[in-house]
């Protein structure tokens, strides 16, 4: 078997491999609800962390510099823009925009990440628009 740094499963961090084809195939480590972080600075819960295209909630605080974990999926509450006519409905695609920290139905050309998609509506006076994360 071929041997693959950071695998956590129970075979000695070895990766299993086809006998016939001697490729390596995928080993299931666990649903995916959250996911391994390390912060360089220090995070708070409720926080959004966006990596790359992913965007993830830190579930409880993770000071800088220890393996935390980020919620990937799951029902949660985002800020949004009060006033400014900003308008979710249910079921719209959500997007987070990292510079203002806020909730968005624009994609910005990609400059805003993808969350998922409103459960509920939330009018253009309420703070908060209820998300379903997928990614």
């Amino acid at each position: 078997m071929t041997q693959f740094p950071g695998n956590p499963i129970g075979n000695g961090g070895k990766q299993p491999v086809d006998p016939e084809t001697e490729t390596m195939t995928a080993t299931y480590i666990h649903e995916g609800n959250s996911i391994d972080h390390t912060p360089a600075a220090d995070v708070g819960a409720g926080e959004v962390v966006v990596q790359g295209e992913l965007v993830g909630v830190a579930k409880l605080d993770i000071p800088a510099g220890v393996l935390g974990a980020l919620a990937v999926s799951g029902v949660f509450d985002f800020p949004k823009e009060v006033g400014g006519e900003k308008v979710f409905d249910a079921g719209v695609e959500v997007y987070w925009d990292e510079a203002n920290q806020l909730a968005d139905t624009d994609p910005a050309g990609g400059a805003n990440k993808r969350i998922g998609r409103s459960i509920a509506a939330a009018g253009d006076g309420d703070a908060v628009v209820r998300v379903r994360m997928s990614q």
